[in-house]
C-alpha cells in the first residue's frame, strides 16, 4: 500500500506545471499517456533536471521529500524482479493418469460375496435382503463410475461383470422368497439399475456389452441365479487378476459334473455352449475352446449332447 500511494503521488505531481519541464522532454508516447516505464526512466533523467518533491499537510509542514525519478525506479525495477522470479518458478507436473482400479474399487462386493456366498457357490438371500444397505450402496456407487474410453478392456470387464451379478442378486432379492428367477415377469428385461444417466437391464449388460467384447469366457463369470449356470464366485472380479480369474471359472465350469459331463468319447454339455456357440467358436471349433480347458482331452469324433437346464434357485 505504501509503494501505491507513492506511485500515484508521483504521477499525480508530474502532471502538474512544477514538473511540465520534465515532461515535455520525456518521449511523446510517455506524454501522453503520463506513464512511466522502466526502460523510459534512463531517458528522462538524462535530458532533465532531477526533481526533488517536497509532501506538505495541511497546515504547510513538509512531512517527506521524495527524488520522484528515484523512487519511480526503484519501485518498478523491484517489481520487474518480482515477476521474473515468479515466472521462474516451476509449474507442477500434470497428475500421473489415473488407476481405476482405484478410482473404483469393487471391495464392497467382495465383502458381500465373502459374508453371503459359500464355496460352492450357494447364496443366502435372505441374509442380503436383511442387510441390503450395503447392496444397495455397490450399486449406487456403479453408477457414479461410469467406464469411460480411458478405461482398459479388463477394468471394463470386471466392471460390467460385477454389475450383472449384483444386479441379478438385487432382482432376487427384490421378489425374494421365490424358487427360480422364471417366477419373476420378464427378469432380465426389467430396467430397475440407473447407472449414470440411463436405465439398464440384464439383457442389455450381457448382450449388447460383454459379450460384444469378445471375450467368451464371461458366461461361466455371470450367473442367472439359477442351480445350473455357472456358481456365483465368493470374490469380485479386479481388472489386475481379470486372466487368472476367467481361465479359472471356465476350467472349474468344465470340470463340474454337475453342469457338464466330459470324456474322450462322450460329452453332456451345458446348454449354454449350445445358446452361445458361436461366441466359443471365435478362435476355432467349440472343441478346441473345450479342450483348451477342459483336464480330458476330447477326440473330434467324440458324440455331442446337452444336459437339461435346471432353473432352481441357487440358494
Amino acid at each position: 500500500m505504501k509503494h501505491l500511494s507513492i506511485v500515484l503521488l508521483i504521477i499525480t505531481v508530474l502532471s502538474c506545471s512544477s514538473t511540465k519541464k520534465i515532461i515535455e522532454n520525456t518521449p511523446k508516447e510517455i506524454a501522453k499517456t503520463n506513464s512511466i516505464s522502466i526502460e523510459d526512466i534512463p531517458e528522462v533523467v538524462e535530458d532533465s533536471i532531477a526533481q526533488t518533491v517536497e509532501v506538505i499537510d495541511r497546515n504547510g509542514k513538509t512531512i517527506a521529500k521524495i527524488d520522484t525519478f528515484k523512487e519511480t525506479k526503484d519501485l518498478l525495477e523491484n517489481e520487474n524482479k518480482t515477476e521474473e522470479t515468479n515466472s521462474k518458478i516451476p509449474l507442477p507436473p500434470n497428475p500421473p493418469k489415473q488407476d481405476y482400479n482405484s478410482i473404483f474399487s469393487h471391495k464392497r462386493w467382495n465383502s458381500i460375496l465373502q459374508k453371503h456366498v459359500s464355496n460352492i457357490g450357494n447364496v443366502d438371500y435372505k441374509s442380503i435382503r436383511e442387510n441390503r444397505t450395503e447392496l444397495d450402496i455397490y450399486i449406487d456407487t456403479l453408477g457414479e463410475n461410469m467406464p469411460t474410453e480411458d478405461w482398459t478392456k479388463n477394468q471394463k470387464l470386471a466392471y460390467w461383470i460385477n454389475a450383472y451379478n449384483a444386479m441379478t442378486v438385487d432382482l432376487i432379492i427384490k421378489n425374494y422368497p421365490i424358487q427360480s428367477i422364471k417366477d419373476i415377469k420378464n427378469p432380465w428385461e426389467q430396467r430397475l439399475w440407473e447407472l449414470g444417466d440411463k436405465w439398464y437391464n440384464l439383457d442389455e449388460i450381457e448382450h449388447q456389452i460383454l459379450r460384444k467384447m469378445d471375450e467368451p469366457r464371461i458366461h461361466f463369470s455371470i450367473v442367472c441365479a439359477s442351480f445350473s449356470c455357472p456358481k456365483l464366485q465368493n470374490e469380485a472380479f479386479t481388472a489386475s487378476n481379470l486372466e487368472q480369474q476367467l481361465t479359472n471359472v471356465t476350467k472349474a465350469f468344465l470340470s463340474d459334473s454337475n453342469r457338464n459331463s466330459i470324456k474322450k468319447n462322450n460329452v453332456k454339455l451345458s446348454k449354454i455352449f449350445k445358446w452361445f456357440k458361436k461366441d466359443f467358436e471365435q478362435n476355432g471349433s467349440l472343441l478346441d475352446f473345450l479342450n483348451k480347458y477342459s483336464e480330458i482331452e476330447i477326440l473330434e469324433n467324440a458324440k455331442q449332447s446337452y444336459l437339461d437346464y435346471n432353473w432352481d434357485l441357487n440358494d
